[in-house]
């Protein structure tokens, strides 16, 4: 059974040309060790939200030309689904693996969310700007955060989400960032470490109404 741990060979298969090519080292080297990482985490973070929690490996089925150049394990309260859901992720890519909180494009309500988090930001926005490391990026897919929370004033904490509703593609993405250089020497049970810690400090967000 995979253990959940990724190593420098696995960052690796995201340098791979070639939509088959790619497609197979993944689907080979990397989905399994994401199945394992979900089974293993779910119950946990379903602790840790106070609901049901399923883990939904990226399959990149619309996908038939362009390889992904990132693949992940998402976790949210729909057996069918996470990307009408406030969700988790591990997602690892060539340079990082990324432990992230998201509310997508295809939330299903993103301004009611938008406008919980404006209501939450003033109590929970200190305490996730002490939470250490943890950054707020741009987009999903981002590699780097754009600024980590504990630089920016409550004001622009309260703003983040605003990009929800000002496009048909807003996203709001908070998490924590780890480079494969140091990612690829840790043993499964540092991810799933790593992973909870994340998650936990940000259930608050994962529950918002």
């Amino acid at each position: 059974m995979s253990s959940g741990a990724f190593v420098a060979a696995d960052f690796k298969l995201f340098d791979l040309k070639g939509f088959r090519p790619r497609m197979d080292a993944l689907g080979t080297r990397v989905r399994p060790k994401l199945d394992a990482l979900g089974r293993s985490l779910a119950p946990a973070v379903a602790r840790s939200v106070g609901g049901e929690t399923f883990a939904h490996v990226a399959k990149h089925a619309r996908r038939t030309v362009t390889p992904p150049d990132d693949t992940w394990v998402a976790f949210g309260p729909d057996r069918r689904g996470y990307k009408k859901h406030c969700h988790f992720k591990v997602a690892v890519s060539r340079n990082a693996v990324r432990f992230l909180f998201e509310v997508g494009p295809e939330h299903a309500d993103k301004r009611r969310w938008a406008a919980a988090w404006k209501r939450s930001a003033p109590r929970l926005g200190p305490v996730l700007r002490r939470v250490r490391n943890l950054a707020w990026f741009k987009a999903e897919h981002d590699e780097e955060p754009a600024a980590l929370l504990a630089s920016l004033p409550p004001e622009a904490l309260a703003e983040l989400a605003d990009a929800l509703t000002r496009t048909r593609d807003g996203q709001f993405v908070v998490g924590r960032v780890v480079p494969a250089t140091e990612a690829a020497r840790w043993t499964g049970a540092q991810y799933r470490a790593a992973a909870l810690e994340t998650f936990r400090a940000l259930a608050p967000l994962y529950r918002l109404r």
